[in-house]
Parts: structure tokens; sequence; C-alpha cells
């Protein structure tokens, strides 16, 4: 099969694979028929996600129909029609049967690399590194599915693959990022990043209550994208934020900030490029926190802080001090997909989100380096990109193998 391969630092390519098998009784096989680009598969892209090998097939955003099935699978049969939450859930472990699948205690099959790092292990993630579990990702034409029964969600006739593709991560991603604000009625909910999971952020705090949302972000596109969406938007190159954020809230501050970009935010001046030379390095610091520095200077006293855009190691200088002394209260993690699925599900069928409006290109598998290139570079609008594995490459932008990225 043809697959989208990590082949170093700022490259990735499509190569022939071998088909996956089934590996054990619980396991299924998924043809899939729609996949996409993440924001935090450019963390590995650019080499910022520790123990990737050359080889890895990339993407944990992907759906399709099940092919074949171990023989204790029950629930899911061959043909159904089915979603891939990223975290890969056994069902039954103390974090599962709290609903808390993203810190499934069984399906990391690398836990112990990961303890070394963060303590104890999150689950396991498709295409993520071998620091969750080394599993084959979903952006190829086929993929191998663990406890089938209790990860591969059926999903109902009438939708399409693109209303229902970012259950997978982004939309639930979003969601969590907002629920974990703890949305009043009326609140002021400002969000950094207006990537897919800050537009899916956005469309989440304003269902959840919130009275205005305030969009941060440095790219007019993205912004307007954010604004056509209801929210105010702010760009940080134009005006300070932490003013801006006072004089948007008549002095008080909003009353929580979300930090949808993670480990590589864009910072100005001297403290930006420090952490971009830092960065480099990967020694020095592993990860960027701008808009984590930032949320939480800039959110009220006794306010909220929400972190679903992804860490992966150390970042310098976060202003403990603000944090304590304002009372603030921080709330994070991977996201428990699983839990929240059954209700966006009916959020999407209601009407009441709908999710492709974030597309922004349609591209099959072979173009997939070319994607990733404008997705990271920001190019041609670039906001999300949905793949198809078995569509032929549109004339002139095959991008082949081993395709080259380019150091940003």
């Amino acid at each position: 099969m043809k697959a989208l391969v990590w082949q170093g630092v700022n490259r990735v390519g499509v190569e022939t694979v071998p088909d996956p098998t089934i590996l054990q009784p619980t396991d299924a096989i998924v043809r899939i028929t729609s996949t996409a680009i993440c924001g935090s598969d450019l963390h590995l892209l650019d080499g910022y996600i520790p123990t990737m090998v050359h080889g890895d097939i990339l993407g944990h955003e992907f759906m399709g129909e099940v092919v074949e099935v171990g023989r204790e699978v029950r629930k899911v049969k061959v043909g159904d029609r089915v979603i891939v939450p990223f975290p890969i859930a056994c069902g039954h472990c103390w974090f599962c049967q709290h609903d808390l699948t993203s810190l499934c205690d069984n399906s990391n099959a690398n836990a112990k690399l990961a303890e070394k790092m963060f303590g104890y292990a999150p689950s396991g993630i498709y295409g993520y590194s071998h620091l969750t579990g080394g599993y084959a990702g979903g952006q190829a034409q086929f993929a191998r599915t663990l406890y089938a029964d209790d990860n591969l969600f059926k999903i109902p006739g009438g939708l399409t693959d693109d209303q229902v593709l970012f259950l997978t991560d982004i939309l639930p991603t979003g969601y969590m990022g907002a629920l974990n604000c703890d949305i009043q009625a009326g609140d002021t909910v400002a969000v950094y990043g207006c990537g897919p999971v800050g537009l899916f952020t956005i469309m989440s705090a304003f269902l959840l209550g919130a009275g205005r949302v305030i969009a941060i972000d440095r790219f007019p596109y993205r912004l307007a994208k954010a604004a056509a969406l209801g929210a105010d938007p702010l760009n940080y190159e134009q005006e300070e934020v932490l003013e801006a954020l006072k004089l948007r809230t008549g002095g008080r501050g909003p009353d929580s900030v979300v930090d949808a970009v993670g480990m590589e935010s864009h910072g100005l001046g001297l403290g930006g490029l420090a952490d971009a030379v830092k960065q480099t390095t990967r020694v020095l610091e592993s990860d960027r926190p701008h808009a984590l520095r930032s949320a939480i200077i800039s959110v009220r006293k006794g306010g909220t802080v929400s972190v679903p855009g992804v860490f992966g190691g150390f970042g310098d200088k976060i202003p403990l001090g603000a944090f304590m002394n304002k009372a603030l209260t921080m709330r994070t993690g991977q996201t428990h997909v699983h839990r929240f699925v059954p209700r966006l599900l009916e959020h999407i069928v209601k009407g009441e989100i709908d999710p492709t409006v974030i597309i922004s290109h349609r591209l099959s598998l072979d173009e997939a380096p070319h994607g990733y290139h404008i997705f990271k570079h920001k190019e041609d609008h670039c906001v999300k990109c949905v793949l198809d594995p078995w569509a032929a490459p549109r004339q002139g932008n095959a991008s082949g193998t081993s395709k080259a990225m380019g150091a940003d």
C-alpha cells in the first residue's frame, strides 16, 4: 500500500510499504477513505517530538471501512464505516473506566520510554512517535487498529466523511479546550491560535455559552476565518495583547484564555528570537511557550487557562508568579476523544456544528508532502488539508516520494 512516512527532520514522503495485518485478536484493519494533516504532525516533521524513526507512518486523524477483524472482535463488523479516535483505549483500565481514555494504562507499547520523560505514560497514539507506542498512522491506504470494539465508532448513514472525519481529533480537542474553561453564560474567552483546533475551540465556546470570543493570531486569513465564526479578531503583531484584552474587557481581562498553539508558538522581539534559537538545539529548550506565557499574564485574576495545544518537553520562563498570585486554574491534556464523540456527533446531525467550514485543501495522498509544506509555511491560505488515499494526484502537483520540506 501507499503511505506517508517520516524520512527525517523536515522530510516526509510517500512510499510503498507492506499492508497491515491482524496481530492481536482484538484488532481490525480499516481501509482508509479520508485522512488529514494535523498541526501536531508538524511537531514530528520539525523534529521536536523524540523517538521518530525513518519509515514511521504518520497520521492520527483517519476514518474508513472495516475490511478485516480479529477473532475476538464482537461489536465491529466487516463493512462498517467507522472513525478512529487518535488515542488508543483498552476500555478496561482505571483510566478508560473513568472516561480518561488518552491516559489509558495498557495501550502504549512503549510505556517505560514515556515514563522516563513524563513520570507516567499517556495512552498509545497512532502515528505519533515511539514515545506513544510506535503504531503506524493513518496517512495511508490501510491501518491496523487496536482494541477495535472499544475504539471504532460506527457512523450513521447520511453523513459525509468531511462531516465526521474531525471527530477523530481536532473537533473534540477544541471542544475539550473550551469545556476546560468552565464557561459561564456570557463569559469572555480569548483563544490563542486560529488554526483548526483554535477554530473549533471558538465554535465550542459559543456552543457552551460564551458571550464573546476574542481570537488571537497574526495571519489575516486565519483571523478572517475566526471572525466569520463570530469571534473578535486580535492581531498580536499589530496590538499588544495584554493591553488590547484589557481594553476590550473593561480592564478586567478575559474570564479564560485558551492556548491552542502549544510548543511552536511564535514569539516577537528578542524573547521570541531567544526561544527559537534554544529550541533549535533540541537541548536548551524543547518547547516555545510564548502563547502559554501570554495566556497566564493576560487572563483575569481567578481565571482559567486551558491548554489543548501540544507540548512535548520543557519550556523556559513560565510566569509562575503570575500563575500563583492571580489564583489561576490551568487545565490541559491530550483529548479524551471517546468521551466526546457521541455528543459532538449529535451536534453535527442537528446542524449545530459544521466541521467542514475549516477545510481549505483537498489533496491526494501522493500530494501529502505538498500539503505539509503549505500547512507549515502558511501558504495558499492553508487551514486544513484533507487527504484522499485513493485519489490520483492532480496534474502538475504530484509530490512523489522523499519530498524535501525545507527548514522553517
